[in-house]
């Protein structure tokens, strides 16, 4: 979880290789009108998540039922992963930290995405860190991906 740039697709595929497990890139189940909305440079609010939130749940529940899975997904605030965690025992989280201005740099740099460097301020805006009674671990985002799967890897083994 993390804001937009934070390397979640980057850290979230190298740790489902790791665990053996299927990874999905949440953003590929927004809906068209979402995107469209996100390319435009406007926020989604909790009326626009709602039904891709509800989308990734039933991922979890599909994942959960077989041998798991590793989902990039920002989950900014705590009422949106209370929504993830109750579609599955075990969902965990792994927060990934950046700066604004690091994340804006990453954001401004990729190609092809439909998330502008510009909608950066929203995702700081939402964003509530990782709760004390939220499974998890926060890391810091400009940390050396392999190090961080390592470190994520360790954590989600340590559940078992």
């Amino acid at each position: 979880m993390g804001v937009s740039g934070s390397g979640k697709s980057t850290v979230g595929g190298l740790l489902a290789q790791r665990l053996m497990v299927p990874f999905l890139e949440a953003d590929d189940l927004h809906p068209a009108a979402n995107r469209a909305k996100m390319a435009a440079g406007h926020p989604l609010d909790d009326e626009d998540r709602r039904p891709w939130l509800l989308s990734l749940a039933d991922w979890i529940r599909e994942a959960t039922a077989a041998q798991g899975g590793v989902m990039a997904c920002s989950a900014l605030k705590s009422d949106y992963r209370d929504l993830l965690r109750q579609a599955g025992a075990g969902v965990w989280f792994l927060h990934l930290a950046i700066d604004r201005a690091s994340a804006e740099r990453r954001v401004a740099g990729r190609v092809g995405h439909f998330m502008p460097a510009r909608m950066e301020a929203s995702q700081y805006a939402a964003l509530e860190p990782l709760r004390p009674d939220e499974p998890g671990l926060t890391v810091d985002a400009a940390a050396d991906p392999q190090s961080i799967v390592d470190r994520a890897a360790d954590a989600v083994r340590a559940l078992r």
